[in-house]
């Protein structure tokens, strides 16, 4: 009578370990790209314990250890179907969020204002919402001078 498979057997034969090269800083060797099926966004999915997993945390899991508490799992090759445990890192959800390539990522990156004024301590107002506001462009508005026109009335009339 054949023995089951371990759960570690069966993740094994849904990995194809001869995936692309990442091209990404961090991220050495091939992606191992799992073959199995995806979850709606990419993510493999891997079912174990009586539940789904996602694959990548499984596999970080199964070769560093459990994942620290309010950590989550990064892929530094930014392939979602990637479960190569040399492309996967454990960091803070706002770190993964400013790795990626979204619109969050890209505004904190930038150094300086549209106007060419630096993101700095003394420079940066930030908003009831967390996004930053060049305080010199701010300052300009409010001192900008406002054009009030007069009613025709009250000029017919001086």
């Amino acid at each position: 009578m054949p023995t089951a498979a371990t759960a570690a057997e069966r993740f094994t034969d849904k990995v194809n370990t001869a995936g692309p090269h990442s091209l990404r800083k961090g991220a050495p060797g091939r992606c191992h790209l799992w073959t199995g099926r995806p979850n709606a966004k990419g993510y493999g999915r891997f079912w174990t314990a009586g539940r789904y997993v996602k694959a990548h945390r499984f596999a970080y899991e199964q070769t560093l250890g459990p994942i620290p508490a309010g950590l989550e799992v990064d892929h530094r090759c930014r392939t979602r179907a990637c479960v190569n445990p040399a492309h996967l890192e454990a960091v803070t959800h706002r770190e993964n969020v400013l790795r990626s390539s979204n619109v969050a990522a890209i505004r904190a990156a930038r150094t300086h204002c549209i106007a060419g004024h630096k993101f700095d301590t003394a420079n940066t107002r930030i908003r009831t919402n967390g996004t930053r506001q060049c305080r010199a462009c701010h300052n300009g508005r409010r001192r900008a001078p406002r054009t009030q026109q007069t009613p025709t009335a009250y000029r017919e009339a001086a």
